[in-house]
């Protein structure tokens, strides 16, 4: 589990600490995630910028422990994120739904700003992205894409349905863009682009010179000590291709 102790909604986030499970056993928030999934990702750069200590319970989704009986339990659809608070006896799925209860119940770095014109922008972009990209990229799919049509195909499809929402996106950020997606703090967009990005460059090699916004918004996320902690490379699950 990754710490930024930072809670006072600095979005550079502070210093990162590492701990584990045997550190603290009464932690009350437990994030079921895998090291790549980008919906996990977005949870977890959440978990940082707002200084929320938590326990990481591994999925591994090659293996299929999606669909173990255990895990099912919590989310009969099989897919990760899953978040647990035990102080609630709560149990919440999907990524969206997560990160609005994170925003509801800890108000340390907001996730949305007041302005109601940046905050549909937030809404809309990551809409897009949850939406209209990443659910065409999921293991799943690319699975049936593979075994249906063949393997050569996944990544012309990939690429194409990556690079539309790409263009929109774009469209969409370009009058309000500052240092990140709306401007010069980061709220939810941030933590729906920056994973997706990621993935586009180093998963699937869409060329990003078509998209110099979300380029550059790229580099400024890896600035961030918040965002650099939720990296797969950081995660204790992560697996050296």
């Amino acid at each position: 589990m990754i710490k930024d102790n930072d809670t006072s909604g600095g979005c550079s986030g502070g210093e990162l600490v590492v701990v584990t499970e045997e550190d603290d056993s009464k932690l009350k928030l437990k994030l079921y995630s895998y090291y790549r999934s980008s919906c996990s990702w977005r949870v977890r750069i959440a978990l940082n910028l707002k200084g929320l200590k938590y326990e990481y319970k591994a999925v591994n989704l090659l293996k299929g422990d999606q669909f173990s009986q255990e895990f099912t339990k919590l989310n009969p659809i099989g897919y990760v994120p899953v978040l647990t608070d035990d102080e609630q006896d709560i149990v919440i799925s999907d990524s969206f739904a997560i990160l609005l209860y994170l925003e509801d119940k800890y108000p340390q770095h907001p996730l949305l700003p007041q302005d109601l014109q940046k905050k549909a922008i937030n809404l809309q972009a990551a809409n897009i992205v949850s939406s209209s990209i990443q659910p065409l990229q999921n293991l799943a799919v690319l699975k049936y894409i593979e075994e249906k049509v063949s393997s050569a195909e996944k990544l012309t499809w990939v690429q194409y349905h990556i690079g539309k929402g790409f263009a929109a996106l774009e469209k969409l950020l370009e009058g309000c863009c500052g240092k990140y997606a709306t401007g010069n703090e980061v709220f939810l967009a941030d933590l729906f682009l920056a994973p997706q990005i990621d993935a586009a460059i180093t998963r699937f090699s869409l060329d990003m010179t078509q998209y110099p916004l979300l380029s550059r918004l790229h580099n400024a996320y890896m600035e961030l000590p918040a965002f650099q902690a939720a990296v797969p490379e950081r995660q204790p699950d992560y697996v050296k291709p």
